[in-house]
């Protein structure tokens, strides 16, 4: 189909916009130049999605891979978990996050220098990404209950450029330690790195930490023994992806001062919706059959989200992990070879007019856009910047005048509208995109639940750091000789390593924690290295 004409695109934006007045939301498709019997060509597919969806509510097992149940959905509506058991737990799980932020807020509970007043939350992906986004969206700087700080890497000069944030003030601040299964490497060495900035400050760390993560995990026995202040549960029918609205992330929501009842509120009305089998009262349908008429069902157009809106900014990449995370599978539920996925990325508009939407318009054409539409500026009236026109004026000015100068370029786009950000709008995004993501998952026949390429990429970073020990051995047995790396990878039989000897060479002769020294050669590749 070619691109609608102005006169044209009128007639399809009246067909292809719809509202959804309950949820202070609309969305727009008229953009997306998809032919008019399309929808009705994808009926019986989307369909079989839902089908597929309401199974996932009942307790169907939807990651056949894990046998796991999925019910990230109950979260917001707990009637619908499969029994008793979970409803009451997640119910006992949020009345008990409710109840340890207001002893936090009132004192009750307090750090070695008095209340707390800071957040430190130690997580990595899913652990990190929802409640980075929530914080970002709904914070009040100096207005929420605690400032807010994040170790979400195993970067040793990122956690020390937080830690100098926070100051003298540790014995202020409270830590929330996320991992389900308690041996992901990078949260470990953060609760570790944090640990040890607690005890030179001559306080103890238990008292000021918290776990969110599995029965009997290792970090739930590591907080037991060590007199950790609370543990909060991680169940293994929620993905880290999409754990924002359990504990995960309701707790560091709760502790800054969040309204957690509207967030569930928001993902819960946008699920009602969602379960339509009615397309066009559906919004997560239409968006999953946007990306699968765009990429043709094989994800050949990358997905840039645009939000106009700062307070959004982190939305594209909360939603990168979710999208492709969840999408990007080498094999589809039949095992066959399929290579799937969508790329998402994206930042903000109007930031955006002085970056890449020159190549958006003019460059090659691998994309389509998601704008995010945000309809009021701020709370209260605002300067005028010009005659009867505010700041906020020229934002929707550039959001609209950008969208149809795309669109006059042949660049397809979706449009989703919010009335404001807030606690609400903020759980139906979060649940709009969920659901988007399962049901597209179920048109290309993939499961959206399992994440193998991560955990091969945690072996692989596994095997180096058992290479490098081996280096280090070596070096050792033969202190007081400067070895090449080739030389090193030789002697420790890492015949298929050398590049990898080489590169961890460099990084233990860089630092001073290993005590190993370089002697320059004439080439990077006859320096040598030996233990000092």
């Amino acid at each position: 189909m070619t691109t609608p004409s102005k006169s044209e695109l009128w007639t399809r934006f009246q067909k292809y916009y719809t509202e959804f007045p309950a949820l202070g939301f609309a969305i727009d498709l008229s953009r997306m130049n998809f032919a008019d019997d399309y929808l009705d060509s994808m009926k019986t597919p989307i369909q079989k999605a839902l089908i597929a969806m309401a199974e996932l509510e009942k307790g169907g097992i939807a990651n056949p891979d894990e046998k796991r149940m999925v019910g990230h959905y109950w979260l917001r509506n707990p009637a619908l978990a499969p029994t008793q058991t979970i409803t009451k737990e997640i119910l006992d799980t949020n009345a008990a996050i409710k109840q340890f932020a207001a002893e936090v807020h009132n004192g009750t509970l307090r750090g070695a220098s008095g209340p707390f007043k800071n957040l430190l939350v130690i997580g990595i992906g899913g652990s990190a990404l929802g409640p980075q986004f929530v914080s970002h969206a709904l914070g009040q700087p100096g207005k929420d209950k605690m400032a807010i700080y994040f170790f979400d890497n195993t970067d040793p000069d990122g956690m020390d450029k937080v830690l100098a944030e926070i100051g003298p003030r540790l014995g202020e601040t409270l830590c929330v330690v996320i991992s389900k299964s308690g041996g992901t490497k990078e949260t470990r060495n953060g609760m570790l790195e944090a640990k040890a900035a607690y005890e030179r400050a001559g306080l103890q760390f238990g008292p000021h930490a918290v776990a969110v993560t599995g029965s009997l995990s290792e970090l739930d026995k590591y907080a037991t023994q060590n007199g950790w202040l609370k543990r909060f549960p991680m169940w293994d029918w929620v993905g880290g992806r999409t754990s924002e609205l359990s504990a995960v992330g309701l707790l560091p929501a709760a502790l800054q001062g969040f309204d957690i009842d509207a967030l569930l509120a928001g993902a819960k009305a946008c699920d009602d919706v969602t379960r339509q089998i009615n397309v066009n009262a559906n919004p997560s349908a239409q968006l999953a059959l946007m990306w699968y008429y765009i990429g043709n069902g094989k994800g050949t157009k990358n997905m840039v989200i645009l939000p106009y809106k700062d307070r959004l900014e982190l939305f594209s990449k909360y939603t990168q992990q979710l999208i492709m995370e969840s999408l990007g599978k080498e094999k589809d539920l039949d095992g066959k070879v399929v290579n799937q996925g969508i790329a998402v990325f994206g930042n903000k508009g109007s930031t955006d007019q002085h970056s890449y939407v020159q190549q958006l318009r003019e460059g090659i054409l691998n994309f389509f856009v998601t704008f995010i539409e945000v309809l009021q500026d701020r709370q209260g009236k605002s300067l005028m910047v010009e005659p009867q026109v505010t700041s906020g004026d020229y934002l929707e000015g550039f959001f609209l005048g950008t969208r149809q100068a795309l669109h006059e370029n042949g660049r397809e786009s979706i449009t989703l509208t919010i009335k404001q950000v807030n606690a609400f709008s903020v759980g139906l995004l979060i649940a709009l995109f969920e659901r988007a993501v399962g049901l597209y998952a179920s048109l290309i026949n993939v499961n959206a639940y399992h994440q193998p390429g991560v955990e091969a990429g945690k072996k692989a970073a596994a095997a180096v750091i058992d290479l490098q020990l081996k280096i280090l051995n070596y070096l050792t047995e033969k202190q007081g000789h400067a070895l090449t790396s080739s030389q090193i990878a030789s002697g420790i039989g890492a015949h298929d390593g050398f590049e990898t000897v080489f590169k961890l060479c460099e990084h233990l002769a860089t630092n001073p924690d290993h005590g190993v020294e370089k002697v320059p050669g004439k080439t990077p590749f006859e320096a040598a290295y030996q233990k000092i």
